[in-house]
């Protein structure tokens, strides 16, 4: 019955298409000066300040603009010297790394977050947001199916704007920019239309694809897009019963806590616009 109701926990909502490493990498994960240019303007325009010392990322930390990220079942974030970043970031390492674990049997690894300059590595480019606490890397799994499984989903989100993703070279890593209003509001959305379904509330579903079950890369559509899956189907009525309170409630939490992110950023934004002029 607990694995049951896991099923329907609002964490992991999404199937996504997995397509070939290969083709993800030449498609949309090669990284460009564009994509760091929009990196750059993103946290610009969030007004995010691009930390220069450990200092200055301690201080964010004390006023909670940064939050502390920790390793858990899903989620191992290694040998990291400043594991925190921007509550928005967390929000989505969370989210994925709980998917990841879902469809692969893995772990996450997280292997760098928030730097500040006195700290880049010689090879950071110029237009890095890593000081700014909305980036993350990854490590590339050595699995082809969770390799595949991962890229698909970052480019997936990629192609709904709401982050940069890139696979680096050396060293090997993806290297992923959250954007946090576009993020904040998607994930708002989603977990609405999750708790909606939870209470029994009809809502409309977004066109898409019908995924495959399997994570073999050679099983993909034309189609690498997300889509909203109605997990409740897969289990009996009682069960569904037993676990739509459950659902809800925590429908209802992640919702808030998107919606306090994305207050959060604009009245920094506003604050900081207000002290400027």
């Amino acid at each position: 019955m607990k694995s049951r109701v896991r099923a329907v926990l609002p964490l992991a909502l999404l199937t996504l298409v997995p397509v070939a490493v290969a083709s993800a990498v030449e498609t949309g994960l090669g990284g460009s000066m564009s994509s760091m240019r929009r990196q750059y303007q993103v946290a610009k325009q969030n007004d995010y300040t691009f930390l220069r010392t450990a200092a200055q990322v301690r201080e964010f930390v004390r006023e909670d603009r940064l939050v502390h990220i920790e390793s858990n079942a899903d989620l191992f974030v290694n040998n990291v010297s400043f594991p925190y970043a921007r509550p928005i970031v967390k929000l989505f390492v969370e989210r994925l790394a709980q998917q990841y674990r879902e469809a692969t049997g893995e772990q996450l690894v997280v292997t760098s977050l928030t730097r500040p300059m006195a700290n880049q590595p010689r090879n950071a480019h110029e237009l890095s947001v890593h000081p700014t606490g909305m980036a993350v890397d990854l490590r590339i799994p050595a699995n082809a199916k969770s390799r595949a499984w991962l890229e698909s989903t970052l480019l997936a989100l990629e192609g709904r704007q709401l982050l940069d993703a890139t696979r680096e070279r050396r060293p090997p890593h993806y290297h992923i920019a959250v954007f946090p209003d576009r993020y904040a509001t998607y994930v708002e959305g989603l977990m609405e239309r999750e708790a909606s379904r939870a209470a029994g509330v009809e809502v409309a579903e977004a066109p898409a694809a019908t995924a495959p079950a399997s994570l073999d890369p050679s099983a993909a559509s034309d189609s690498s897009h997300e889509h909203d899956v109605d997990e409740t189907a897969t289990i009996g009525p009682d069960a569904r019963a037993a676990a739509f309170p459950i659902a809800a409630s925590l429908g209802i939490a992640v919702v808030g806590l998107a919606g306090v992110i994305r207050r959060r950023v604009r009245r920094g934004r506003e604050e900081r616009r207000s002290r400027a002029r």
